[in-house]
C-alpha cells in the first residue's frame, strides 16, 4: 500500500470500529485494532476534523492515572440518499451515519409509459427536493445510490437492460448526475433485488443469515442472493436475474422478449392479469395506480372470499413455491425472504409456496429452507441503497470534505 491507501484503511479500521463498539478512549481503538496510539490520535483528529467522530466531553469516570476522553461516531452531520425507480413509484429513502431517518416516501410515477428522458426528470426533481430536506435536518448526503429493476453494470452505472421500464444501455449515473447540477459527491447505481437482500441481511426478518435469497413482488421478479454472508454478483455482476427463469415454455410472452418466464406466472402484473383480466397492468400509460393499490385491492377481495381472487392468488402461491424450489437446489439458501407485494399477501402465498417447496427440493427435509415475508416493504431497495452508501463512507472516510467550525454541513457536498 502507498502511505494515501494505507490511511485510507486505517481510517476505514477506526470509524467501523466505532460503528461497531459505541463509545470508547482512543487507548481503547488503539488496543482493538493493533494501530500505534500515535497513530490513532492522528486519525481520531482527522475524523473528528471531517465531522465524522466527536468528543464526548466528559471524562471516563474512576480511571487511573491520566484522565481520557471518549469518542463516538458522530452520524448527524453526513448523509445517505437512496433512491428507487421503479415501473410505477419513486421511493426515497434519506439517513444520516447514525440511521436516523431524514426523508422517507414514494411517489407514483409511470416510469415506463414516461420513457428514460423525462424518468431522469422526476427522478433528479425528487432527488433535489430530498437532498433539501435532509440538509434542514443537518445532514448533506455524502452521497446517492439508486435502484433499479434491470441489469446494472455497477461501475460506470449503465443500466444494461430494464425490460420491464423499456430502457437498454442507459448512462443512468452520468445522466443523473448532470440532472443534479453541483451535486459533487458519488453517484452510483445498482439492481433493486441486489441492494434489497442488503437491506434484509442487515435489518430485516432473516437479519444475519449468511445464505438467503431474496424476491422482489413488483410487476417483475428479481433476487438479491447472499452466499456465506456476501451479496452473489457473477462474473459481470448480472446475476440475481431469478425473474427471467423459463418455469413455462408454452407460456405467456414476457417483457423481456421471451416466453414462459416465472415472473409471467408470479410478478403483479400476472395476478392482477388473473383477477382482473379487463384491466391491464403494468402496459405503459394503461398501468395501474401505485402497486399498493393494487394491493390493498386484492387483499379486500381475499377477505370478502372472492373465488377468483382466491384460486389466482393460490396459483401463484404454487408458482412461487416451483421457482423457489430451484433456487433452493442452486443455492440452498436457509430462508428465501419475500418481499413486496408478495409479503403483503404471504398469509395467502406462503402456505401453498412452502408445500411446493418441499415437494420439489431434492434435499427434502435436509435443505431446511423456508418463506419468510419481509418487514420492510415496498421500500426494501430504497433503505438498501442508503445502507450502499454509508458502507462506501465507511470504506473511504477520507472522500467526505472537511466539516465547518460550526459543523452544519459538509463543505465539499
Amino acid at each position: 500500500m502507498g502511505h494515501a491507501s494505507l490511511r485510507r484503511a486505517n481510517l476505514s479500521l477506526v470509524l467501523r470500529h466505532l460503528r461497531d463498539e459505541g463509545s470508547c478512549s482512543r487507548s481503547d481503538v488503539a488496543d482493538a485494532t493493533g494501530l500505534h496510539r500515535a497513530t490513532v490520535s492522528s486519525l481520531m483528529a482527522e475524523l473528528i476534523e471531517r465531522g465524522l467522530v466527536r468528543e464526548l466531553g466528559t471524562a471516563r469516570a474512576g480511571a487511573i492515572g491520566r484522565p481520557r476522553r471518549d469518542v463516538a461516531l458522530d452520524g448527524s452531520h453526513v448523509g445517505a440518499l437512496g433512491l428507487e425507480i421503479n415501473v410505477d413509484y419513486i421511493a426515497v429513502h434519506g439517513i444520516d451515519l447514525g440511521g436516523r431517518v431524514l426523508v422517507e416516501r414514494r411517489i407514483g410515477f409511470d416510469a415506463m409509459g414516461e420513457g428514460p428522458d423525462r424518468s431522469l426528470v422526476e427522478l433528479g426533481r425528487v432527488a433535489r427536493k430530498a437532498i433539501a430536506e435532509m440538509r434542514r435536518a443537518g445532514a448533506a448526503p455524502g452521497g446517492i445510490v439508486v435502484a433499479v429493476p434491470g441489469l446494472v453494470d455497477i461501475g460506470p452505472g449503465v443500466v444494461t437492460l430494464a425490460p420491464n421500464l423499456g430502457w437498454d444501455d442507459l448512462p443512468l449515473a452520468e445522466r443523473f448526475r448532470a440532472e443534479l447540477g453541483g451535486f459533487r459527491a458519488p453517484v452510483g447505481v445498482d439492481n433493486d433485488a441486489n441492494l434489497s437482500a442488503l437491506a434484509e441481511y442487515t435489518s430485516g426478518v432473516a437479519a444475519g443469515t449468511p445464505d438467503m435469497v431474496y424476491l422482489t413482488g413488483e410487476v417483475g421478479v428479481g433476487g438479491g442472493i447472499m452466499v456465506g454472508g456476501r451479496l452473489l454478483r457473477g462474473a459481470d455482476g448480472f446475476s440475481g436475474e431469478v425473474g427471467h427463469l423459463p418455469v413455462n415454455p408454452a407460456g405467456r410472452r414476457c417483457g423481456c422478449g421471451r416466453t414462459g418466464c416465472w415472473e409471467t406466472k408470479v410478478g403483479l402484473a400476472a395476478l392482477v392479469r388473473a383477477v382482473t383480466p379487463d384491466r391491464a397492468y403494468g402496459q405503459g400509460a394503461a398501468a395501474s395506480p401505485d402497486p399498493e393499490v393494487r394491493v390493498k385491492e386484492i387483499s379486500r377481495a381475499l377477505a370478502a372470499g372472492e373465488p377468483r381472487t382466491l384460486a389466482a392468488v393460490a396459483e401463484v402461491g404454487r408458482w412461487l413455491g416451483l421457482g423457489g424450489s430451484i433456487l433452493v437446489n442452486l443455492f440452498n439458501p436457509r430462508v428465501i425472504v419475500i418481499g413486496g407485494y408478495f409479503a403483503r399477501l404471504a398469509e395467502r402465498l406462503i402456505p401453498p409456496a412452502q408445500a411446493e417447496l418441499e415437494r420439489l427440493v431434492v434435499a427434502g427435509p435436509a435443505a431446511r429452507c423456508r418463506f419468510l415475508a419481509s418487514n420492510l416493504g415496498f421500500g426494501a431497495a430504497s433503505r438498501g441503497a442508503a445502507s450502499m452508501v454509508v458502507d462506501h463512507i465507511m470504506d473511504d472516510p477520507a472522500a467526505i470534505g472537511f466539516a465547518p467550525a460550526a459543523r452544519s454541513s459538509m463543505g465539499s457536498v
